[in-house]
C-alpha cells in the first residue's frame, strides 16, 4: 500500500494527485491511502454544475473568497476552510466493478467512526436533515453532520473519500448557505458540526494521523511511505 503525505501547490495539484493514485491502483493492483488539508475552496459536483443556478453558486463562493473547482465524486457543495481535513481510500476492483461498493463504503465508514472516537467525538452514522452534501455514510456528532463519504469507481480501482470538518463550522455554514440558495438546494447552516463543536481534540496534524492509521489498517506491515508528492511520471512506473 502506498501513503501518501502532504497537499499540493494548489487545489489542481491536489487533484492531479489523486488522480495519479487512482491510476497507479488499477494498474499495478496496489491500494493507497491519503489523508491532507486542501487548500480553501468550494468543490462542487457533478449535478451541482449541470444547475441552473450553477453560475450564481460560483458567484456566492468567490464572494467569500473561495475559489472553486469541480470534482468528479460526491453529491452537493463541500466548503474546505484550510484546516478541513481530506481522505481517500483507493482500492483495485474486480471485473465487475459493481460488486463491493457497499462494504468498502462501510469498511472506510467504520474507520473514519474508529479515528474520530479516538480523538473524543462520540460520531454515529447519519446527519441532520438539510445537511452539506447529503449522503447515507455520514457521521454526525454533537452539534451536527462531522463528516462525509463518496465513492467513485473507475475502470480498475474504486475511491472512497471523505471530509472531517476540524473546526470553522460557522464559517463553514455561512459560505456554504448562499451557495446552496443559489442552487435552490435546502439547507441548514446549522447542521454543520465539527469536531471542535463536539468537544474533541483539535489538532489537525493528530486527527490527519489518526485518520491515516484507520484508513491503513492490516496493511501497516507493508507500507511505502511517499512524503514527497509524486509527479506525473509516477504513475508510470
Amino acid at each position: 500500500m502506498r501513503v501518501v503525505r502532504g497537499r499540493g501547490e494548489d487545489a489542481e495539484a491536489d487533484r492531479a494527485v489523486t488522480r495519479l493514485l487512482i491510476e497507479h491502483a488499477g494498474t499495478a493492483g496496489e491500494p493507497a491511502v491519503r489523508v491532507w488539508r486542501p487548500h480553501r475552496q468550494v468543490a462542487f459536483g457533478p449535478r451541482d454544475t449541470n444547475s441552473e443556478g450553477y453560475e450564481a453558486a460560483v458567484a456566492a463562493a468567490r464572494e467569500r473568497e473561495c475559489p472553486v473547482c469541480e470534482r468528479r465524486v460526491g453529491g452537493r457543495p463541500v466548503a474546505y476552510t484550510g484546516d478541513t481535513i481530506a481522505f481517500a481510500r483507493i482500492e483495485p476492483v474486480a471485473d465487475d466493478e459493481r460488486q463491493g461498493i457497499d462494504e468498502r463504503y462501510a469498511a472506510v465508514r467504520v474507520d473514519v467512526r474508529d479515528a474520530l472516537r479516538e480523538i473524543g467525538v462520540d460520531a454515529e452514522r447519519g446527519e441532520p436533515e438539510n445537511a452539506f452534501c447529503p449522503g447515507s455514510y455520514s457521521l454526525q456528532a454533537a452539534g451536527g453532520k462531522v463528516c462525509g463519504i463518496a465513492q467513485r469507481v473507475t475502470g480498475d480501482a474504486a475511491l472512497v473519500a471523505g471530509i472531517v470538518v476540524v473546526d470553522g463550522h460557522e464559517e463553514i455554514g455561512s459560505v456554504l448557505d448562499p451557495v446552496y440558495d443559489a442552487l435552490d438546494v435546502p439547507f441548514d447552516p446549522d447542521t454543520v458540526g465539527s469536531i471542535a463543536r463536539a468537544g474533541g481534540e483539535v489538532d489537525p496534524v493528530a486527527i490527519i494521523m489518526r485518520i491515516e492509521d484507520a484508513l491503513v489498517g492490516d496493511h501497516l506491515g507493508s507500507v511505502e511511505w511517499v512524503d514527497d508528492l509524486p509527479t506525473v511520471e509516477w504513475a508510470g512506473e
